[in-house]
């Protein structure tokens, strides 16, 4: 769970319901994608412009990795180890970082339309490998 007030994510045991620790990430994070084959978390920052990292095993971050202004969300595509981020830039973003997820490094910066909302539900299909 982002909590964008306080710069944090809670991590919460879905049989318990209770939060099992809190975790210091970037300024304003504002969606957080899982990779549930790696057990990682990506939480996109919208304030710092970086995406961190979170190791779920550990709920530790192990990288913050640079993207493109205000990112919104975090589409995992958990078959390629591949994050979309689409980067909002106060409402005139148009571009989406690609993360690799195995060396945390951005390896793509893709145009798409201006004025796109940046959307919160990045969706990733495993089957096709492509990203809406």
């Amino acid at each position: 769970m982002a909590n964008s007030g306080s710069n944090n994510v809670s991590v919460i045991d879905g049989t318990t319901n209770t939060v099992v620790a809190t975790v210091p990430v970037g300024t304003s994070p504002r969606h957080v994608g899982v990779n549930e084959i790696t057990n990682m978390a990506y939480v996109a920052n919208a304030g710092s412009n970086t995406v961190s990292v979170i190791d779920g095993s550990t709920n530790t971050v192990v990288a913050t990795v640079p993207v493109g202004s205000d990112p919104r969300g975090a589409g995992v595509n958990a078959a390629t180890n591949r994050v979309y981020v689409p980067n909002f830039a106060g409402g005139s973003g148009n571009t989406v970082s690609v993360i690799d997820g195995s060396t945390n490094t951005v390896v793509a910066t893709i145009v798409v339309g201006t004025g796109f909302l940046g959307s919160l539900d990045a969706g990733v299909n495993a089957e096709t490998n492509r990203y809406t």
